[in-house]
């Protein structure tokens, strides 16, 4: 559900009618994919992934790309994770990418699951494969 006010309280009527829209729409697309084992290359791919979903006229929603910007991967995960889940609730569909399922990963594709979220599966190449 997207709140009507803002996060200092106030009424936000503009931000709620225009994110209720694309949510409804479908347009969100979480993108699921590795991250920890090594950032570096995992962002840079993380950023191929939304690149190739904004092609795809989607809106790609990466919490890795964001939040390891300000939260420690190695204190504040278990925080990150529960965001990560509140932002896969906007979403109607959630993208896995990558060969290797981490166990990031894997607790990602278990809440779509229980959120009831088309999951589609993606080579790093971004060629759609059966899970």
């Amino acid at each position: 559900m997207i709140e009507r006010r803002n996060h200092e309280g106030y009424a936000d009527p503009t931000a709620h009618a225009a994110l209720t829209k694309v949510s409804r729409e479908g347009r969100f697309v979480y993108i699921c994919s590795p991250y920890r084992d090594n950032p570096r290359v995992n962002v840079m791919r993380a950023r191929q992934y939304c690149k190739f979903a904004v092609g795809r006229g989607r809106i790609p929603l990466a919490p890795h790309l964001y939040f390891p910007q300000f939260l420690s991967e190695a204190d504040e995960r278990e925080k990150a994770m529960d965001m990560n889940f509140e932002l896969m609730r906007l979403c109607g569909e959630v993208w896995v990418f990558g060969e290797q399922i981490t166990e990031g990963m894997a607790a990602e594709i278990a809440h779509a699951g229980r959120l009831r979220k088309n999951i589609r599966y993606f080579t790093t190449k971004c060629e759609e494969v059966s899970p």
